[in-house]
This record gives C-alpha cells, structure tokens and sequence, in this order.
C-alpha cells in the first residue's frame, strides 16, 4: 500500500524516468523517500525529497543540500572518482530527484552508532576506500569548501559547548593550519552511508562532499566506531601518518564532529541506550580536547 508521500515521490520520478518500475520502498523518512525499482533489466534506486521536508524548519538547507547531491554525482560523470559509488542514470534538479544505479551490497552498519562494529577486514577495507578518495585531487574548481570552521568553532562557544579555552586552542591550531591544502572528503562518512559488495566497499549519499581540512571523514568513522579499538587506534595512526599538519586538522575535525554528534543526541527524552551514548560521547569529546590542549602544547 502506497502512501500520499510515496505516491508523489513516484509521481516526480516518472517525469524524469517514464520507464521507472518501483519494486520496494527502501525509506520513507522525514527528509528522503528511497524506492527500489527498475528500467528495463537495470535495477536502479530513486531518491527523493521528502513531501515533509516541505513544512520543516530545515527545508531550505535540506534542498540546498539535495541540489548539491546532484551536483556532485553530475561532477562525478565528468571526472570519475577512484572509488566506487552508484552511476548517476536521471536526476531533477528543480524537483529534487535522483536516480541512480542500485549496487548490490548491504550497509557497513544500520545505524549511525553501531553496537556492533564491522569486522577487522572490513573496517580495514572501508578506510583504504575513504582514505583513496581523500588523496584524490580533481580540478580545485569542481567541489566546494563545506565547512566554515571559525563559524562552526563560534556556534559551539556560543551555545556552552566549548570552553573559552577549548574554542582558542582550536583557534590557534587553526592559524597553524592556515596554509594546509584542503582535502575532497566524503563529509558523511558514516557506516550507514558505505555499502559492503562483492567488488568492496561502495559510497553512497554524497550530500556533504567537498573540500574539508584533511582528515574530516577519518574523525566522522572515529567517532562512530566508540565499541571498536582496534579501528580507532588504525584511523588515528592513519590521521599522523601525514606529519604535524595531518594531526592538527585531524583533531580540529575530532573535536567539532564530536560536538555535532552531542547536539544531536544529547536531547530531552533520551531513553537508556541514548544516555550510555551520550555519556560516551562526552568522554570522546574529554579525550579530544586533551588531545589538542598537547598539540598545542607542542607548537
């Protein structure tokens, strides 16, 4: 049985792709519609906006967000990234539809803090694909810078999150990274958003991708992987292979991603499970706000 919301997201997809046949709705979220379907043989996923998104208060930046999406698997097509992520078949940018091919594979993870983790050779297979595709140099001009990181440094100040301290040591690693070159990242680089197939690991949902201090989407996989170890300690041996540098950014990253994940989980209402989370992620946060202290320390 089909929903009004799904009923019109299959409305938008038919203008772009006639022969589009539904199969199985994957999601129906408050922001995205994903449906399974076909043209011709070639099984092919949609993605839509959302009929809800409309009325939320994130409407604007959850289109700009979409058009963005489009505009970097259209970018895509015209310099191949060496990963692998799902061909772009049809999209609309006015309407906000995207259609792509379907890769079979399943999710890294279902949900964006794991309880449990992937296995070693997994996890190992999935940071040769982030790390790949972070020293991959297209044109400068094709992706954008996505993070405004004095902006985000101040809005965490703000609101209390992060000391007076806290907000100028990562100022002052941030003047130290002043002429570092930024690096094509992922920008969402969670578990849920990496499909684990037959030919290694795939990349899917590329909403945030752009220019970012070297380093962003190791700190996004640091801190979803907290019930791993092993992995944490891989991700950050990889984040100071780069020297100095690598480490400053990877911990300015660390540290604003961690206070992302707190805002976004640290709400009224959080039943047992969230709160263990929580406490966590407040125990991360400490750990990585030592950790630039000693950096800056080290200037």
């Amino acid at each position: 049985m089909q929903t009004p919301a799904v009923r019109a997201a299959l409305a938008s997809v038919a203008r772009i792709c006639p022969a589009f046949t539904p199969r199985q709705v994957l999601r129906e979220g408050s922001r995205h519609i994903l449906v399974a379907g076909t043209i011709g043989r070639a099984p092919v996923v949609a993605k839509c906006l959302a009929p809800q998104a409309v009325r939320s208060e994130y409407f604007e930046q959850l289109v700009a967000d979409f058009h963005h999406e489009v505009a970097v698997y259209r970018a895509f097509v015209r310099h191949r990234p060496p990963v692998r992520l799902p061909r772009l078949v049809a999209a609309d940018h006015d309407r906000c539809v995207l259609v792509m091919e379907r890769v079979p594979g399943r999710p890294a993870a279902r949900e964006r803090h794991p309880v449990n983790a992937p296995t070693p050779g997994e996890v190992r297979a999935l940071l040769g694909a982030v790390r790949t595709l972070n020293l991959w140099r297209p044109p400068s001009d094709v992706f954008q810078p996505r993070l405004d990181y004095q902006l985000e440094i101040a809005r965490y100040h703000s609101v209390g999150q992060l000391t007076d301290r806290d907000a100028g040591d990562l100022r002052g690693l941030l003047h130290g990274l002043g002429h570092t070159p930024l690096q094509l990242c992922h920008g969402d680089a969670l578990l849920s958003n990496m499909l684990l197939a037959p030919s290694g690991p795939v990349l899917v949902d590329w909403e945030q991708a752009g220019w970012y201090l070297p380093g962003y989407d190791l700190a996004v996989l640091w801190s979803v992987l907290s019930g791993d170890t092993a992995a944490r300690r891989q991700i950050s041996q990889l984040a100071q292979s780069g020297g100095t540098m690598a480490r400053d950014a990877f911990l300015v990253n660390l540290v604003l991603v961690l206070m992302r994940e707190i805002r976004l989980y640290d709400v009224p209402g959080a039943g047992e499970e969230q709160r263990i989370m929580i406490r966590r992620l407040y125990d991360d946060a400490a750990l990585a706000r030592r950790a630039v202290r000693a950096a800056v320390g080290t200037r």
